[in-house]
């Protein structure tokens, strides 16, 4: 077979304008250090000409392929490399300003904020420049909608649709028809993206948090990232606080053509919807068992602290955002267990949250219906389906096929963390967080411990994991095969 044909100039093209992206948000976080009159402006606004230039150069090398539609294969390799050197260029403001002087922390912090993660290896997060912690939480608020799609956005001013780069980033297993053009789609998404980082700020504000944190932690929230701007996380700020984010980052879990439905008050198709029931319910019916836990065995909470607690820390990990208010770990041990489900679980489809996702459980769920049914009933001829419409088998085997893949990725990753770690634990919460995207995990990296402690070696690899999930691993693994490079 022959090697199939890639251009790295195009590549390189489409890399040069998330760079030049990247380098745009990098000057939001040079004006609040020179707002707040901060040493580190300079080389904050030097760390900011050089990114901008470097992309802004390669772009000028590659501009005759400015108007080429790259290939479904091209695409998949500039979304990979995209993410990566997202993060490696996400690490320069950290270590020209010295706020983390090494590199490997450095990189770790960024991939983590770009992919959502939240994990961390800050020891004091408070003694951080403002904007530095303003950099933390916009590397979430780009990354969670994924930069990509922004740049789809502008795509029609450079007369190309960009459709292979908006369904590998993208990944939907049933998308609802929200607009017959992908450009439409990239905007509407955004709209809403950033429609409700505003409400939330505001309400934020209002709820007696202060503007800057307030901006910080609805770009988090939105995201589903959960770096905060303070040690203890969400634990210090006020019950309404505490509420208005748990509501907003259960928002955020829901597939954003719900929100878009909903936008058009088409309340009845949203509310119809499958995936966005079961969410719903895993959420209230785990909070509720692990509430009546807190209640009935530490009495002292109070049923509102408990239930308080609880939903939060459930919205939380179900949604991948990673924001705490307790410490998980000295729960009953059922309610750290349930947590631990709620990590491999996750949130729906087309949201900013990480996992496996709702919809997949559900399908492997009535597949799993399906063939039970048959056995007990051979003459019988069940179809999956979802939502009303029925589920091609070839779909019903992807999904299939995709959950298979990431608990085997969870089981090897966990191994190889012990190999570090030598605590079973650690590893599997190191493991679990960084493939769902979620933050603190179990063992030593729990909601109040960070990952500055693990060796070298096992922070490039958690890195990587945490690069796999937030692509949903065939889009990154997919260039490592043979067949993809054959033509």
């Amino acid at each position: 077979m022959k090697t199939a044909k890639i251009s790295v100039a195009l590549i390189l093209h489409f890399v040069s304008i998330v760079v030049v992206f990247e380098s745009l948000f990098m000057l939001l976080a040079v004006a609040v250090s020179f707002y707040y009159r901060e040493s580190i402006t300079c080389r904050f606004f030097l760390t900011f000409i050089g990114t901008l230039l470097f992309g802004v150069l390669l772009n000028i090398l590659t501009r005759k392929k400015r108007y080429i539609e790259p290939s479904k294969r091209e695409s998949f390799v500039i979304v990979s490399l995209g993410w990566i050197l997202m993060g490696l260029v996400g690490t320069l403001p950290y270590l020209a300003t010295q706020s983390i002087p090494q590199f490997t922390n450095a990189f770790f912090e960024s991939i983590s904020g770009f992919t959502t993660t939240g994990s961390s290896i800050l020891a004091d997060i408070e003694l951080l420049p403002k904007s530095i912690l303003f950099w933390r939480a916009e590397t979430h608020w780009i990354g969670g909608m994924g930069i990509i799609v922004l740049v789809i956005a502008i795509m029609p001013f450079l007369k190309i649709n960009g459709i292979y780069l908006f369904y590998s980033e993208i990944s939907s297993v049933a998308n609802e028809k929200v607009s017959t053009r992908i450009k439409n789609i990239a905007r509407n998404l955004w709209l809403i993206y950033i429609g409700l980082t505003f409400v939330e700020t505001i309400l934020l504000w209002v709820g007696g948090m202060p503007l800057f944190d307030s901006v910080c932690h609805s770009f988090a929230t939105i995201a589903t990232g959960g770096f905060s701007t303070q040690n203890d996380s969400i634990a210090g700020y006020s019950p309404f606080v505490q509420y208005i984010i748990a509501f907003f980052m259960m928002m955020s879990g829901i597939n954003f053509t719900v929100h878009f439905l909903m936008l058009n008050r088409k309340f009845k198709s949203a509310l119809k919807n499958e995936e966005l029931r079961l969410y719903l319910k895993i959420i209230l019916f785990v909070g509720g068992i692990i509430t009546l836990l807190l209640f009935f065995q530490h009495r002292e909470l109070g049923f509102e602290r408990a239930f308080r607690s609880s939903f939060f820390q459930v919205i939380s990990i179900i949604t991948a955002t990673g924001f705490a208010t307790a410490d998980y770990l000295q729960w009953p041990v059922q309610a750290v267990g349930l947590i631990a489900i709620l990590m491999l679980i996750g949130a729906s489809s087309g949201s900013t949250g990480g996992g496996i996702k709702v919809i997949r459980h559900l399908i492997a769920f009535k597949k799993i219906r399906q063939g039970v049914t048959e056995i007990i009933y051979p003459n019988t001829v069940k179809v999956v389906r979802y939502n009303g419409k029925h589920i091609q088998k070839e779909l019903v085997q992807n999904i299939l096929t995709f959950i298979f893949f990431y608990y085997l990725i969870v089981a090897v990753g966990t191994f190889v963390m012990m190999f570090w770690t030598n605590d079973l634990a650690t590893s599997f919460g190191a493991v679990a967080t960084s493939m769902a995207g979620i933050g603190p995990g179990f063992g030593t990296v729990g909601p109040v411990s960070n990952f500055l402690h693990l060796p070298t070696g096992a922070k490039y690899f958690l890195a990587l994991l945490m690069v796999v999930g937030r692509l949903e691993i065939y889009s990154l693994l997919v260039i490592f095969t043979p067949s993809f490079w054959r033509d």
